[in-house]
């Protein structure tokens, strides 16, 4: 498949037009020399909508689009739990670890780490992120995106590849996370009105084959009625599909496990909120993503179930997406690509930008002899974004080339930190008697036992499904993180961070957005069960 003069117009157009919107966006006043908070954490100047948008934009790339909706195909709405549950933990996120991040002037989680731990959790996990960022998500990030590029433009993958990473680094490499989040709006947009296209179309032509007509009520009826198992939020015991998505630990297990991690502790997401006008306009934009979060699944999801009906004998789930673009006109699939292309350059600019703090404040500033001017600093972010997408576009084929699902590479590599890095935050932020060698204790044991349960040989536990093992794994790195803590008390840990019970109220609009996004899950769930 190729695209047409006139689509290929309109993609072109959006990466001209993205791109001048990021560099005028990061213009700045005669004699203002850029520093590390207009360039790490865009000034901390960012309105609620920048915030939430980019939040979306930063979680929402080809891995997830494309997969999310193979997934649709295969298993159905269940999938949509990783969209919906994610509403939830956002408002957790903003009202108890925002609060806290806010409070206490945090520019990365590594310093977080420092501050209430001590000097040698920051550095190891400084480390650590380094390289999962680097070698699993943004090699993953481009490699994913490089795929559907080919698979939709005909483009040869080296070459989509290469550019991707080259066109996410231009694009942000001037303004930092202020051409990054400021832009995300307009990225965010072509996302969910490229979505709700292919819904609207693929909706219309199954009412025309199967319901009543082309209406896309009509078509989303049809659909429920002739793929009625698609459609259950939670999948019981004896379903083929129950080890990915294993009934109820969805709502009530180790998928919060996951999400508390990614949404809460996790420097390529919350660098967002840390880079907020104040408190209150961080929570605001949390919650705006919440609702954003409700409407996903019809953008990523449904259209991945529509190709039940309208492309039944593909030969992988992934295929999906891109079968459904194929039936876009001419135009319509212009718009549609390049809301894909938004997603992933949105994306693999975020986590650029997020390497590049953690590794500028994180590793360099601390171990840098003499002192180091802002305008030094902010080069040396440049440098190090330039670094890390030029290893990631050597190192995505050797990396990922070989395997058939590269969204399974990430949840792999991912989930075995997961439960330690969520243990080590809620110790942190929460008990006052937790140590760094206690926060040190779960991360590794997280490590070690997620290794156990995937090589150990031990039939019953590799039989255990992905999240329940989280969930395990959390609780015994809990256990071994709190009793090392009391064990071995640390007479001075880091400076000490702030957590006044003041700084957990939140407004009246907050509350009321809060139970409003509450109902909708409890309504949702309710009706789909």
């Amino acid at each position: 498949m190729s695209l047409s003069t006139l689509d290929a117009t309109v993609v072109a157009a959006y990466a001209v037009f993205i791109f001048a919107l990021a560099q005028w966006v990061s213009r700045k006043k005669a004699g203002h020399e850029t520093d590390t908070t207009d360039y790490f954490l865009a000034s901390k100047s960012l309105p609620w909508w920048a915030i939430g948008a980019s939040l979306i934009a930063a979680n929402i790339s080809a891995e997830q689009i494309v997969g999310m909706a193979g997934s649709g195909y295969a298993i159905g709405l269940a999938i949509a739990s990783y969209e919906w549950m994610a509403a939830a933990t956002l408002l957790l996120v903003a009202k108890y670890f925002l609060p806290i991040f806010l409070a206490n002037g945090i520019y990365t989680m590594p310093q977080f780490l420092e501050q209430r731990f001590g000097p040698t959790i920051r550095t190891v996990m400084a480390v650590f992120w380094l390289v999962l960022y680097v070698f699993v998500n943004l090699t993953s990030i481009i490699w994913l995106g490089s795929v559907a590029v080919m698979q939709v433009a005909g483009v040869n993958q080296d070459v989509a590849l290469a550019g991707l990473g080259i066109f996410a680094l231009l694009y942000q490499l001037r303004g930092g996370l202020k051409a990054v989040a400021l832009t995300d709006i307009v990225q965010v947009t072509l996302l969910v009105l490229g979505g709700l296209v292919i819904a609207w179309l693929t909706l219309g032509q199954i009412g025309q084959l199967y319901g009543d007509g082309p209406g896309i009520f009509s078509g989303f009826k049809a659909l429920v009625q002739q793929a009625p198992d698609h459609f259950h939020m939670i999948l019981s015991a004896n379903d083929p599909h129950y080890k990915d998505l294993p009934g109820l630990s969805v709502i009530i297990g180790g998928m919060w496990i996951a999400n508390l991690s990614y949404w809460g502790c996790n420097q390529y997401i919350i660098q967002r909120a840390l880079a907020a006008k104040s408190l209150p306009e961080a929570q605001r934009g949390m919650v705006f993503a919440g609702f954003l979060k409700l409407i996903m699944p019809i953008i990523i999801v449904l259209p991945g179930i529509a190709a039940v009906l309208l492309a039944p004998n593909l030969a992988k789930p992934d295929e999906a997406y891109p079968a459904m673009m194929r039936m876009l006109p001419p135009g319509l699939l212009g718009l549609v690509f390049a809301a894909l292309v938004a997603a992933i350059i949105a994306s693999t600019a975020s986590k650029i930008n997020s390497i590049a703090t953690i590794f500028t404040l994180d590793i360099y500033a601390r171990f840098a002899k003499g002192q180091q001017s802002e305008k030094k600093l902010v080069t040396v972010g440049r440098v190090a974004a330039a670094l890390a997408v030029v290893i990631a576009i050597l190192t995505a084929r050797p990396l990922l080339g070989g395997l058939d699902q590269a969204f399974q590479y990430i949840q792999e590599f991912s989930g075995f930190v997961t439960p330690g890095i969520t243990v080590i935050f809620l110790l942190g932020l929460f008990w006052p008697r937790a140590t760094e060698a206690g926060a040190l204790t779960g991360a590794v044991a997280s490590v070690l036992l997620s290794l156990v349960f995937r090589f150990g040989g031990i039939a019953a536990l590799e039989a255990v499904p992905f999240m329940n093992r989280m969930a395990i794994i959390f609780v015994i790195s809990l256990l071994l993180a709190m009793g090392v803590s009391l064990a071995r008390p640390q007479v001075q840990q880091g400076e000490g961070i702030r957590k006044e019970a003041h700084l957990f109220r939140t407004s009246a609009g907050f509350n009321a957005a809060a139970v409003a996004i509450l109902a909708i899950l409890v309504a949702l769930y309710a009706y789909w069960w």
